[in-house]
């Protein structure tokens, strides 16, 4: 039975994991079944968070200037991850994410797996839901903040604890396997973007590592958040 693994969380602007971005990650690192080592950020994000994703997770955009950039934390989380068992609600959902992000920076994210998830569909039918916050009221697993990325994570621990207590006689349950995600191909940034791009810096004073590297997914968020705080660039400019 797994007992060594690191317990992951994302809250993201969305679901496809190429266009949306990830606004905030939490994880435990549990070896032998003692946490070990935790983590948790805000991402400083360039688009804007749908009202739905504000209203169930809380976090809003003033939140998120107080983030890490994306590439921060991508290097932190594939080296908290590194060598370990991902464990997770759906952990599909956020390997997708992860893998889809890690690999814009060429880092590598683990795709052994553990889901409390499949677990419950397979053994817990008779319920109504098997959602996270569900399962956790039904398991009287301690209130904490709902939607939010490390206690998430924390509470996908502990329910997995639980499951190991009932289920534990049946090893099959708790066998990892391996996650795949192949993104859909993105785009590179356009001659257009990069031209318009580079005179909105240069008017409002601004500077962007790379951009030729950016996609044209990202180009667009970056233009749209210069203009959203800076503005436009007015007729005369050069």
């Amino acid at each position: 039975m797994i007992n060594t693994y690191v317990a992951l969380d994302l809250e993201t602007t969305g679901i496809d994991p190429v266009k949306s971005e990830i606004l905030e990650i939490g994880a435990v690192k549990v070896v032998d079944g003692n946490v070990v080592d935790t983590y948790g950020t805000l991402l400083n994000i360039d688009g804007d968070i749908p009202k739905q994703v504000v209203e169930l997770t809380g976090i809003t955009k003033s939140m998120t200037t107080t983030g890490i950039s994306e590439r921060q934390a991508m290097d932190e989380i594939c080296d908290f991850c590194k060598g370990y068992v991902l464990l997770g609600h759906n952990i599909r959902f956020d390997y997708s994410f992860l893998k889809a992000k890690s690999m814009k920076y060429k880092l590598q994210i683990p795709n052994d797996a553990v889901d409390t998830l499949k677990i419950a569909r397979k053994k817990l039918k008779e319920l109504e839901s098997r959602s996270l916050s569900y399962l956790c009221e039904y398991f009287n697993i301690p209130p904490s903040v709902s939607h939010r990325a490390y206690e998430d994570a924390e509470s996908a621990m502990k329910l997995y604890n639980i499951f190991q207590d009932m289920f534990g006689n049946e090893e099959e349950l708790f066998e990892s396997f391996k996650l795949t995600y192949k993104p859909k191909k993105e785009s590179p940034i356009t001659a257009a973007q990069i031209r318009y791009l580079t005179d909105l810096l240069n008017y409002h004073g601004l500077s962007v590592d790379n951009i030729n590297e950016l996609t044209k997914s990202d180009a667009s968020r970056k233009i749209d958040s210069i203009i959203r705080e800076h503005g436009r660039i007015e007729r005369g400019f050069r």
